[in-house]
């Protein structure tokens, strides 16, 4: 998969305001990384795949926590 924040799978934000999208694109630029905002003032803001880019740990799910929690519901019989 290509990595998110790369020409090829840029970030997309939305948020209401100039200066918020300013804002979003000053990060961006620091760590080089590509994205592309929507101004959209009557929408909720959406800066998740910037979260993610910036704190990659908070949206990382340990391939062992996975398996586990597929391993527990496989086990349950239907009543």
């Amino acid at each position: 998969m290509t990595r998110l924040g790369s020409h090829k799978r840029p970030a997309i934000v939305r948020v209401q305001t100039d200066e918020r999208a300013q804002e979003i694109v000053d990060i961006c630029h620091e760590h080089d990384w590509q994205l592309i905002v929507g101004v959209e003032p009557d929408k909720d803001e959406d800066v998740t795949d910037v979260m993610k880019l910036l704190h990659p740990e908070r949206f990382t799910i340990r391939v062992e926590q996975a398996a586990g929690c597929r391993s527990r519901s496989a086990g349950r019989s239907a009543s």
